[in-house]
Parts: structure tokens; C-alpha cells; sequence
């Protein structure tokens, strides 16, 4: 069925696909967007990037599309999404830090393309809104259990439904119980009970699959954002999937960092001789670990959870492909941030101590056998995050490649015919998916959003790197996060963990950061330690 038709300007954003020709029919065509995003995934989680995980079906997008191998993101959950959904930089927005509210000057892509014609639909994690805790304690345990009856989880202003998106389905919180998620809404409307069989995952998928049955009813093009909260911690997994991956794991974290970094080397995500295999920044080996068994059991969940959420996009695309939307429906999959170093944590803030019935929820600290029940609430843990982060050092918060370098997969049938099973070196910035939807699009970014001044977009659209092999779309990225911070100039950066001098690395010679070249080049570090500080100055204001 021809939908949306009508004449775009020729130097509209369509014309990229003058070199790279489709049909008549697709240029004149408003794509769907459809944009997923994973939540603490490593690099290498998905098979296509160089996992064991079992993920058939971003692997078949990724044959069928392009896979980025140098795109960034902001380190962390909260500053990733900002700069995600608004084409700022975090700290531009009021997101430097996680748990606050985001600016309501600051344009999302909803809001945007609301404008613009499209229906504009959500599931998953938001994690923009203020998360602030109740005075007592007590108080706030008794309501992350659901034994207090609150309904409104941050400001009403701030929720999705009131930032451009008709539909949203999912939670307010960035962290959730599974199989009884804390802040969970319809639009403002807190969903006070959940079905016994619930699971967080599934639920993002058929929310998902319901909307586009919803918007594929008219003519209007659409945009859904699916912002899936797995595998973020607590490790909760369907037991069903956790049965597929016992065994898997027994070799330990030191020869799955190994055996991935081969992968991919063999799949051409990086080149051997200019990425070596960096350290394990944990400095934590196999051997020496006196609970191999059940540190096994928390990256089988963890896979288990990588699975459960392919299965949903698997059915993600065939509801697209069961509508006749899939042809002319632009998919992104990306992650938030790399794979999360975090264990130790209590009940407390986000964190409850038992379930709705009052059951004792068990932490690593109390030994649990295994997780992925409800009755647990187990963490990945450094070891394992350096692993699943091959072939980059570090992790979630950090400004070094295991922290801020995602996966990325486009796919877009009608539009990116003759780019099947490529891969793009071209640098981006999560920050640069707004403009190209807005290019996608034909929409113009609003000069006022909710009654406020806006500021036009820092990020530019990536449709040069991928239709006119541009290297990359900024001159400069810069990051900041919790003290972590770095900055890129074309292949140079520099980067730094909390009170730590810079580290200066040539990343066309040396992706994985083994070889800091500071004391070789203090002149390269005095230039990009400049450039840093005067964009400090500049975003935080």
C-alpha cells in the first residue's frame, strides 16, 4: 500500500539517495523511524559485533544493513538519553548527572516530528524525569514494594506523554524489578498491578507490536522509540532462557574477552594490528576467582537477558513486515552506555529490600544460589563487564571506549539498497540521531517548544557518513561524566578517569588505548586539553 505520498524538496535529505538510487516511490515516501535502544549492553554482547549471545535477529538486521564501529554515547543511562532524543550534548540540556529532569526547552524528536506529521509512540525506560526519594526511608522502601500507595513518580510536566509522545508505555525510574517494575505508567496513569507471568521485557515488545498496529492504520508515517531496560541490572531472566546458556560461561571472563576480540576481528569490527587487545581494567583473573560457579551464573543471566530482548525485536519486525510498514521503516539499534561494572549496591533509593508480598529480596552480599528470580537482585560485576566490553578498556561511566563506543545497526530496506552486510568507520554521536530524523523527516527544528526559546541541535545528521563516506560528523566530541572525561580531534584523544591526569591516545593507530601517548605529545595534549575546557565552559553554564 502507498502511504505518505508527496514531493520532497530535491535537496531534501532524500537526495542522498541520488548515489545511492531507489525507487521513485521511496523518494517521495516519508520513512518510518523505529529507534531501539539497549540499557548497560556490552560491546560485544550481540553475535554481529563479535558475541556468543544468541541474537539471530539483530544479526539479520545487521546482514541486511550497516554496523558503526566508532559510535559514540554519553557513558551513562540519563546523559545518553538527553543527548539522544534532544541533538544536544547532556550537560546542554540539564542532564550532566543522572536522575534529574530534562530541560523543556530542549526539542525531543517526538515533539519534533509530532509536528511534522508523524505519530509518535514509546516503550521502555524514560529516566529523564526527577527521581527524588521520600523523607523517611522507610517510606521509600515500602514504596519501591508497592506497599505505598503513590501514583506519581516525578513531575507530571516531564513524563513522555507530555514531551511530544501520544503513547507511552513503560517507567519513570531508570532501575525496575522485571517481573514487578516500580513506576510503570500508561501516559500519567500509574499501572498499579501486573499480571503474574509479567516480565519487563516482553512487555516493551508487545506494547511495541501494539502500537504499530495501532499507527499503521492511517496514512501518517510514524516514529517509536523503544527503550528496552535489559540487561540493566537486577539480572532477572526468564528461566527458560537462562537454561540455554548453563555451561556456557564456565571457562570464566578472561577467555570469553579472548574468544570475542577473535570474533571480531574475523567479522571486521576492528583490525588486529591497529587494536590489540587491551587489559581487563578489572585486574581480576579466572583463576584466582574462588566462586567460579556461581560467577558463571550472573553472565548466563546476562546473556539470557540479551536474548529475551532479540526475541522482542525479532517480533518487533515481523509486525512491521505483517503491516507493510517494514520496507520503508528506518531501524536503529544502539546501546546507552558500555556494559556496567556495578555490585555491592543495598536496598535503598531505587533499590527495594522486598516484593509486593513481602518477601526478602536477596543481594549478592546474602549468597543467593543464582540469580535471575524475582526474589534476587544480582549485578554483573567488573570481571564480567570488562569481558563483554572486548575489545575496549572499561565500562559504564567512563570516558574510555569501554564506556562511550556502542553498537550501532541501520537498516532501512528501501533506502539503503546496494549497503547489505557493511560496515561504516565513520565517527557519530548519539547526539547526531536527531538531526537525521529530522533530515529523514523533512522537519525543520521549531524555534519555541513549550512556550520556551529553543537552541537549534549540536549534532548533524549521519546520512553523509552513510551515503557520501564522510569520516565523521563532528570536528570535535567532547565527554564528561561523574569526573570521567575525554575529548576527540579527528583520531586523537584524550581521556582521563576521576582526579587523574590526561591519557593521549591516536585511535587510527591504536582503537583499544594500550599505548598512552602523553609524554610523547605534550603539545597534543595542551591543544585538545584547551578545546575541553573551553566546551566545559560553554555546556555548563
Amino acid at each position: 500500500m502507498m502511504k505518505r505520498f508527496q514531493i520532497l524538496p530535491v535537496a531534501s535529505i532524500i537526495g542522498y539517495q541520488l548515489i545511492n538510487p531507489v525507487s521513485v516511490e521511496a523518494q517521495k515516501e516519508k520513512p518510518n523511524i523505529v529507534l531501539f535502544l539497549a540499557d548497560d549492553m556490552g560491546y560485544s554482547d550481540i553475535g554481529c559485533y563479535g558475541g556468543e549471545i544468541q541474537t539471530p535477529n539483530l544479526d539479520k538486521l545487521a546482514k541486511q544493513g550497516v554496523r558503526f564501529t566508532s559510535f559514540y554515547n554519553c557513558a551513562r543511562c540519563c546523559p545518553t538519553r538527553a543527548s539522544l532524543l534532544t541533538g544536544q550534548y547532556a550537560q546542554q540540556v540539564g542532564l550532566a548527572n543522572n536522575g534529574n529532569t530534562l530541560y523543556r526547552n530542549a526539542a525531543t524528536i517526538a515533539e519534533v516530528l509530532k509536528e511534522a506529521g508523524y505519530h509518535t509512540g514509546m516503550s521502555g525506560k524514560w529516566h529523564l524525569s526527577k527521581t527524588a526519594v521520600l523523607p523517611n526511608p522507610e517510606d521509600q522502601l515500602l514504596w519501591l514494594s508497592h506497599r505505598n500507595d503513590s501514583s506519581v513518580f516525578a513531575p507530571l510536566e516531564s513524563y513522555p506523554c507530555n514531551r511530544g509522545f501520544e503513547e507511552h508505555w513503560g517507567v519513570i525510574w531508570g532501575v525496575v524489578d522485571y517481573f514487578d517494575p516500580f513506576s510503570l505508567v500508561h501516559n500519567e496513569t500509574a499501572i498499579k498491578d501486573v499480571p503474574r507471568d509479567f516480565y519487563m521485557t516482553d512487555f516493551i515488545t508487545d506494547k511495541s507490536v501494539e502500537m504499530i498496529g495501532q499507527f499503521s492504520k492511517d496514512d501518517k508515517p510514524f516514529f517509536l522509540y523503544i527503550a528496552y531496560t535489559s540487561p540493566h541490572w537486577p539480572l532477572h531472566a526468564r528461566p527458560e532462557d537462562i537454561e540455554k546458556y548453563k555451561g556456557k560461561y564456565d571457562e570464566g571472563w578472561d577467555v570469553l574477552r579472548e574468544k570475542r576480540y577473535r570474533k571480531a576481528i574475523e567479522l571486521g569490527i576492528i583490525d588486529e594490528k591497529t587494536a590489540p587487545l587491551s587489559k581487563n581494567e578489572s585486574g581480576k583473573l579466572w583463576v584466582d576467582c574462588t566462586e567460579k560457579e556461581w560467577e558463571a551464573k550472573h553472565m548466563e543471566a546476562h546473556a539470557a537477558m540479551v536474548d529475551r530482548m532479540d526475541q522482542g525485536i525479532g517480533k518487533v519486525i515481523e509486525k512491521l513486515k505483517a503491516t507493510g510498514e517494514y520496507m520503508n521503516t528506518i531501524i536503529f539499534f544502539l546501546a546507552d552506555n558500555g556494559a556496567s561494572p556495578e555490585r555491592g549496591f543495598k536496598p535503598g533509593f531505587d533499590r527495594p529490600g522486598q516484593t509486593r508480598s513481602g518477601e526478602e529480596i536477596l543481594y549478592p552480599h546474602q549468597k543467593y544460589d543464582r540469580p535471575g528470580a524475582e526474589k534476587t537482585w544480582g549485578y554483573l560485576g567488573d570481571a564480567w563487564a570488562g569481558a563483554i566490553n572486548s575489545p575496549f578498556r572499561y565500562w559504564k561511566v567512563q570516558s574510555f571506549e569501554g564506556g562511550i563506543c556502542t553498537p550501532l545497526i541501520v537498516q532501512w530496506p528501501k533506502g539503503l539498497k546496494g549497503k547489505e552486510n557493511t560496515l561504516n568507520h565513520g565517527v557519530g554521536h548519539v547526539m547526531d540521531i536527531l538531526p537525521t530524523c529530522l533530515e529523514l523527516a523533512n522537519a525543520k527544528y521549531p524555534e519555541q517548544i513549550n512556550g520556551e526559546t529553543t537552541f537549534g541541535p549540536t549534532g548533524k545528521s549521519i546520512l553523509p557518513i552513510l551515503f557520501k563516506g564522510a569520516k565523521s560528523t563532528n570536528d570535535t566530541l567532547f565527554w564528561e561524566h561523574q569526573g570521567g572525561r575525554a575529548a576527540r580531534l579527528g583520531d586523537w584523544k584524550i581521556v582521563a578517569l576521576k582526579n587523574k591526569d590526561w591519557e593521549l591516545f591516536n585511535l587510527a593507530e591504536d582503537r583499544t588505548e594500550t599505548n598512552n601517548l602523553a609524554a610523547k605529545y605534550p603539545e597534543k595534549v595542551e591543544q585538545l586539553n584547551a578545546l575541553w575546557m573551553s566546551w566545559s565552559k560553554r555546556v555548563n553554564k
